[in-house]
Parts: C-alpha cells; sequence; structure tokens
C-alpha cells in the first residue's frame, strides 16, 4: 500500500528545495553582474554577496548528497 501522505511530504519538500537552490544561484548570478557596475563599495558588498549565495547553493547541494549517499551515515 502506498503512503500517500509521505509521498507529498516528499513531493513538497523536493519542490521547495530546488526552489530554494535556483534562487540562491540566481540571486548569486544577479548580483555578480550588478558588481561590475557602480561605485567600489557596491561592487564589494555585490560580490562578497555573491559569493555567499553561491556558498549556500553548494552547502546546500552537499547536504543533498549526504542525505542521499548512504555510506556517508555510517
Amino acid at each position: 500500500m502506498i503512503d500517500w501522505l509521505a509521498f507529498v511530504v516528499v513531493a513538497i519538500t523536493t519542490l521547495v528545495g530546488a526552489g530554494f537552490v535556483v534562487a540562491m544561484y540566481s540571486l548569486g548570478v544577479r548580483l555578480f553582474a550588478f558588481s561590475g557596475d557602480g561605485t567600489a563599495a557596491a561592487n564589494k558588498s555585490a560580490k562578497w554577496g555573491a559569493f555567499a549565495c553561491f556558498g549556500v547553493c553548494g552547502l546546500t547541494v552537499l547536504f543533498g548528497i549526504y542525505l542521499i549517499v548512504p555510506f556517508f551515515h555510517k
């Protein structure tokens, strides 16, 4: 028998997680593009913000790999 509630929880979690990764990457790309324009202070803070977004995106992907691969749980 299929546990439909668990299926819905996994589907919603997948959609939210994928949306979060895409949003962080998009924000990072936008901030990195913005860092090429404007004043030096805006460039520096936008570039660090972009690197932070890329870092959060990478850490999220690594955490997902950690959850999927059972070797890391031993």
